[in-house]
């Protein structure tokens, strides 16, 4: 299944690592978040290697929606709540500041940008979206309470966004690729310091970057337990009217969709990979009750990997650890969350102060009830009697029906019916011939 995006662009070539390196940095992971950050490493004269095990883009940004906006899961009402009002602000600071790198990045490279505004909508509950809005304007963010929406169904309120965008990810990655040091096809196995030990040879860096989605040291940090993945369904329509903005249910299980071109993409049935979901059949659903006259033209799934306070980990990829880092944890909203990393990890590894750091930092405390129900769901796959086990941990793997593929509901790895890997934390494959 390939979506919109890599349907409508050719991808460039990058050669293979075939020998040892040594750049200042490398970053792995060749996705939004590891181009922009070697984007932004270049640009302050810093040499840099990007390591992707497939080819560039083709993973998690080859499938997002390409949103760019404030607009979360987690209304900024909770946010102030949970994390406090000036803790909200930055992240409102440091988003807003991301989709105007964007902009500024667009200026230059063809990528279909387009400044549109974005709606939180509430079936239900005025007050929240009210509260919500409040909330935002009290951050300095000029939101407003509608409730007239381009939807074809009332709803009993929603919060207008400016400022938001959305553009042709692919578009945008491939041509600021180009002008970096890109190796393809290149698996990064292990660190040894700051050494990266790939597939093929050793990439002696001075620091590093992991840019790999999901990131794949166990030893250090503890990701396998401070974050989990969550698989999304995206299906593509002509013959639907244009929204004119991005939309989205406020409700946890909600729809969101947007418009590109003359489609429009419906996205839901959220669920944890490996485990029982409707998947598709949420958006074939609401496409059909309120868009019948409209034609599928293609459908796809992604990954979002989820931190358990909603705020990305971005930073020293271990207390205490020098020379690397990691991005990653951006929830559902990946393009705007790898801008935000790529900005604070270039003042990190130059040797800069950056306002978003503490914020991001991944050794910030967790609360323990959401680490005992994240590791609680990983024990339930570990103890799970059955075959096929993954790589990763050797958590029981569950069979996608829809996607043909063995997913992991423990940390999200997603391997082919051949038992190759399509998704990590897992960095090689499984056995899948009948034992």
């Amino acid at each position: 299944m390939r979506s919109i995006w890599s349907k409508t662009v050719a991808p460039p070539a990058f050669p293979q690592l075939e020998k040892d390196i040594s750049p200042e940095v490398a970053v792995i992971g060749g996705g939004m978040a590891g181009i922009l950050c070697a984007a932004a490493l270049r640009e302050r004269g810093i040499d840099c290697a990007v390591l992707e095990a497939n080819t560039v883009g083709s993973g998690i940004t080859a499938n997002t929606t390409a949103v760019l906006s404030v607009q979360t899961e987690t209304l900024y009402l909770d946010r102030i709540r949970k994390h406090g009002a000036e803790a909200a602000k930055l992240l409102l600071d440091a988003e807003r500041e991301a989709i105007e790198r964007f902009r500024s990045y667009g200026e230059t490279i063809p990528c279909d940008l387009e400044n549109l505004p974005a709606l939180t909508y509430s079936l239900r509950d005025a007050e929240k979206m009210k509260t919500e809005a409040a909330a935002l304007r009290s951050l300095g963010l000029a939101a407003e309470f509608l409730t007239d929406t381009p939807l074809p169904f009332p709803v009993a309120g929603a919060v207008r966004m400016p400022e938001t965008a959305q553009f042709h990810p692919l578009k945008f990655l491939y041509q600021l690729a180009k002008g970096l040091t890109v190796y393809e096809n290149t698996r990064a196995l292990r660190l040894e310091g700051t050494t990266v030990i790939t597939d093929r040879a050793h990439v002696h860096a001075k620091q590093v970057i992991v840019a790999t989605h999901f990131p794949f040291i166990n030893r250090y940090g503890l990701y396998f337990l401070k974050m989990y993945q969550q698989r999304s369904f995206v299906v593509a329509y002509r013959g639907a009217p244009s929204l004119g903005c991005t939309i989205m249910d406020e409700a946890e299980k909600g729809i969101y969709l947007r418009s590109y071109g003359d489609l429009l993409l419906i996205g839901g049935g959220d669920r944890r990979p490996g485990k029982k979901g409707c998947g598709f059949a949420a958006a074939r659903e609401f496409a059909r009750q309120y868009y019948p006259q409209a034609e599928e033209v293609c459908a796809w799934g992604n990954q979002d990997c989820v931190t358990l306070d909603d705020l990305p980990y971005i930073g020293a990829y271990r207390s205490g650890g020098k020379g690397v880092y990691v991005t990653a944890g951006f929830g559902g909203w990946g393009m705007t969350g790898s801008m935000m990393g790529a900005t604070v990890l270039a003042d990190l590894v130059t040797g800069q102060k950056n306002r978003y750091a503490k914020l991001f930092d991944p050794a910030r405390r967790m609360k323990l009830l959401p680490l005992l129900q994240n590791g609680g769901e990983a024990m339930l796959g570990l103890l799970t009697p059955k075959l096929k086990r993954c790589s990763h941990m050797g958590c029981a793997l569950g069979w996608n029906e829809a996607e043909q593929s063995w997913d992991c509901p423990c940390h999200g790895s997603r391997f082919r019916a051949n038992g190759s890997v399509i998704d990590n934390p897992a960095t090689h494959g499984i056995v899948t011939k009948k034992t």
